[in-house]
């Protein structure tokens, strides 16, 4: 029997280009009628609010001797950077500013913590210093044109070496920095517009520092040993320029290098390169993505992490026995935190650990099998009940193709299978990106009221291999939407979800999937939710970074040769089409996706009869950092999808 969905959509999606199956890991086929709402008598909508008081994290860092652990942290509502002893005590905190400060790092001595923050969210990031003990903030850099990243401490502490990118041109170069007079040099020159450098860690003696090449598609990228004194580059592994070799360590002997490659697999897999002999040690290959974190203090062990599915466990090599083992915690998302994330003595790693209904707090994890987590943040309160949460499932359904999709899903409690549910279909930022199983405050407030709700990873998505990732380029809004049209039908085959009450929305990319599933396929869709989403890529080629220029090149080609191809993945091409009420979040100091876009998806959906409305947020930029505007712009999403799906 023909559903009124099915119906409604199927001439949208066979006018399209034809598709192709697109291969990836191995994954079974979720029957929809699988899907259960628990019962539970004492579940209620979450308080927006609420849901703020927990906080959120932006990185964390350990001090050389284990007792501290410094981390960005919105308790004032802003991410400043705090610390905390591990013993246990209130956070303390270090700086305090308007603006987010985020990744904090330790210098070996331990006196001095730096982190990086912009202005506004105006994306030109400095680097600053503030004292472990307390005392002035420090900006090292001060380049309000320039921004610099990803610091790195040389092993004595006198070298900073960081990425730097002036606003006017595409590529992050190599540079360091005397710490003792502030003076800064490049260490790189990069030529091609699409390349990037990062560095990762310096050796063991302090003469070179290893970085990682990369174009800015994340197409091939590769290691490298600069030398600190000339800037002299020599590459480390083979020569290969059709896949991705990157290095996140070196051992302390100067022998080994820590890889991530996809040389041997679709999948980026973790292993160690014998600088010696040019051999490479696969540490567990598995049909996962894989990512080498560091070397243990002794250097016989190395943490990895694996990305199964959009959950990511923490595991230990031994590389003399070849025993490996997840560091133990429920299925979430764990990530090792800091340059250097081990103690001093190997027995514990700094990470930090959520899940669909487990909010972020940092981490010391027991290197060994079997032994108890310490927690040193209480990001969010001890009252929390997780279990008046409802918890994320991974679920996978064939797209139209026949292209699995892998999906986290959250069912309501208490839900009656009548088909009488709204639902949500949440499409990830990117599009290189993913939905993780992470805890989602929008995910949370609209099932804690009753939606179902889907967070699909389609093709274009990271995770899945490299097929899979490269799916979508120009193709963005093609097939990639046909997947989202499909999360939307799998939410209709559970029983549960009417489909006449289906809204959608999403931030960045998952806003430019927002505008084209309401331009393209307008039956399928009761509602939407746009935030800062990208609108129209011609106008975004002109405004934007040098960088985010190259990142658009690589995804939809020559804007004059493939013109057709920006016009067919452009929103305005279909906007006037939409039939879906429409709600548009932007922030003013966006630099990536002008507000003058969202005014024209206003004004166009305004002239011709729709419902539209808007909220700018002033000094917010690519995504909202202060908690007053996270909180107002989850609400009137809600609000939106209480009054027009409900």
């Amino acid at each position: 029997m023909r559903t009124a969905l099915t119906i409604g959509f199927a001439a949208a999606l066979l006018a399209g280009s034809a598709l192709a199956a697109v291969p990836g890991p191995p994954r079974p086929i979720t029957p929809p009628k699988s899907i259960t709402s628990p019962a539970n008598p004492a579940a209620k909508p979450i308080p927006v609010p609420d849901l703020f008081k927990i906080r959120s994290g932006a990185g964390a860092a350990l001090t050389p001797d284990g007792k501290t652990v410094v981390f960005s942290a919105n308790f004032s509502g802003r991410f400043n950077i705090w610390k905390v002893a591990v013993a246990g005590g209130e956070p303390v905190q270090l700086a305090k500013a308007e603006d987010r400060q985020y990744a904090p790092t330790v210098s070996p001595d331990g006196k001095w913590v730096l982190f990086t923050s912009d202005v506004g969210g105006n994306e030109e990031y400095d680097i600053f210093a503030v004292p472990l003990a307390g005392g002035d903030v420090v900006n090292l850099t001060g380049t309000p044109e320039v921004s610099e990243q990803n610091a790195v401490f040389s092993p004595d502490g006198k070298t900073l070496a960081f990425s730097r990118k002036p606003k006017s041109e595409p590529q992050n170069n190599v540079w360091v920095m005397d710490m003792a007079t502030h003076a800064m040099r490049a260490l790189t020159k990069e030529a091609a517009l699409d390349q990037q450098w990062q560095p990762v860690a310096f050796t063991a003696d302090g003469r070179f520092v290893i970085a990682n090449k990369a174009d800015v598609n994340q197409t091939h990228a590769s290691a490298w040993k600069i030398e600190l004194a000339t800037g002299k580059a020599m590459r480390l592994g083979p020569v290969d320029d059709k896949h991705v070799f990157y290095a996140s360590a070196i051992s302390k002997d100067g022998t080994k290098l820590a890889i991530s490659s996809n040389l041997t697999s679709a999948q980026q897999q973790a292993g160690v390169l014998d600088l010696k002999s040019g051999k490479i040690k696969w540490l567990a290959p598995d049909p996962w993505e894989q990512s080498t974190e560091a070397f243990s203090p002794d250097g016989k062990s190395i943490l990895y992490t694996v990305n199964a599915d959009g959950r990511a466990s923490l595991n230990l090599y031994d590389l003399a026995t070849g025993h490996h083992h997840a560091l133990s915690f429920p299925p979430g998302l764990d990530s090792a935190q800091g340059h250097d994330p081990f103690t001093a003595d190997g027995r514990h790693v700094l990470l930090s650990h959520q899940a669909s209904n487990a909010p972020s707090d940092y981490w010391l994890a027991p290197t060994a099998p079997g032994g108890k987590a310490e927690r040193v943040t209480h990001l969010a309160p001890d009252t929390l009940d997780a279990k008046a949460l409802p918890s994320s499932r991974i679920v996978h359904y064939a797209s139209k193709d026949g292209t699995v999709i892998s999906a986290v899903m959250l069912v309501p409690f208490n839900l009656k299978r009548d088909s009488s549910a709204p639902g949500v279909v949440l499409p990830h930022g990117g599009p290189t990106g993913q939905t993780v199983d992470s805890f989602n405050r929008t995910a949370l407030a609209l099932a804690s009221r009753g939606y179902v709700v889907i967070a699909p990873n389609v093709r274009g998505s990271t995770g899945y291999g490299k097929p899979f990732q490269d799916a979508n380029i120009k193709d963005l809004g093609g097939g990639d939407l046909v997947d989202e049209v499909y999360a939307a039908k799998f939410l209709t085959a559970t029983g549960y979800v009417n489909p006449k009450k289906i809204g959608i929305t999403g931030g960045s990319y998952g806003g430019f999937m927002t505008l084209m599933a309401i331009g393209k396929t307008p039956e399928v869709w009761a509602a939407a939710v746009e935030q800062y989403g990208i609108i129209n890529w011609y106008a975004m080629l002109e405004h934007e970074d040098p960088l985010l220029q190259q990142y658009e090149r690589g995804l939809i080609g020559d804007p004059v040769k493939d013109k057709a191809i920006y016009d067919a993945t452009s929103p305005m091409t279909y906007i006037k089409k939409a039939k879906a009420p429409l709600l548009v979040l932007q922030g003013e100091n966006d630099i990536r996706v002008p507000k003058g876009q969202a005014e024209e998806v206003v004004a166009t959906i305004k002239a011709n009869g729709g419902v539209v409305d808007a909220k700018y947020y002033p000094q917010e930029g690519h995504g909202f950092a202060k908690r007053e505007n996270q909180i107002d712009a989850l609400q009137r999403t809600v609000d939106w999808f209480e009054k027009y799906l409900k």
